[in-house]
């Protein structure tokens, strides 16, 4: 007999089998390792328990070091600017300008407002009256890559 037939005839006493299982088949473990009761019925199910990533230490310390950071910042003063539209006028226009004159604008009435801080686009948004003062209602904050493209326009 020769050493591979040997090893199958042992592998099969043993009760092992050389053929991987059938597609879709799950092999089920032993039932001592089942936590599903026999009277469940279908087969034994190995339930693992849930594998969470691990978190530095020190988490929670960095958080609050970021947090301390902010609170500096808190009482820094920035400059925020509405920006209604832009136009472009001769200086003799502008000589002509008098009380009740009219400027025509680039942008059309609906279009968002630009909303800049410190002279840089950062959202968008609309006109509102609030208890007979303008508002601003914020509807697009811009991420830091349409910033930075409009900035180079």
């Amino acid at each position: 007999m020769s050493t591979e037939t040997q090893q199958a005839v042992a592998a099969t006493a043993a009760g092992e089998s050389e053929k991987p299982p059938a597609a879709g088949v799950q092999e089920s473990a032993p039932a001592e390792a089942s936590t599903a009761p026999p009277e469940a019925g279908g087969g034994a199910e190995t339930i693992l328990p849930p594998n969470f990533p691990e978190f530095p230490q020190n988490a929670a310390a960095e958080m609050i070091d970021q947090a301390k950071h902010l609170e500096l910042l808190r009482d820094v003063s920035l400059k925020v600017k509405v920006e209604l539209g832009r136009g472009k006028l001769y200086l003799k226009d502008i000589l002509r300008l008098a009380r009740g004159s009219v400027v025509e604008l680039e942008k059309l009435a609906g279009d968002p407002l630009d909303i800049f801080v410190n002279d840089r686009l950062i959202a968008r948004g609309e006109v509102l009256v609030l208890n007979d003062n303008f508002c601003v209602r914020i509807t697009e904050i811009l991420s830091p890559e349409e910033c930075m493209r409009l900035k180079i326009l």
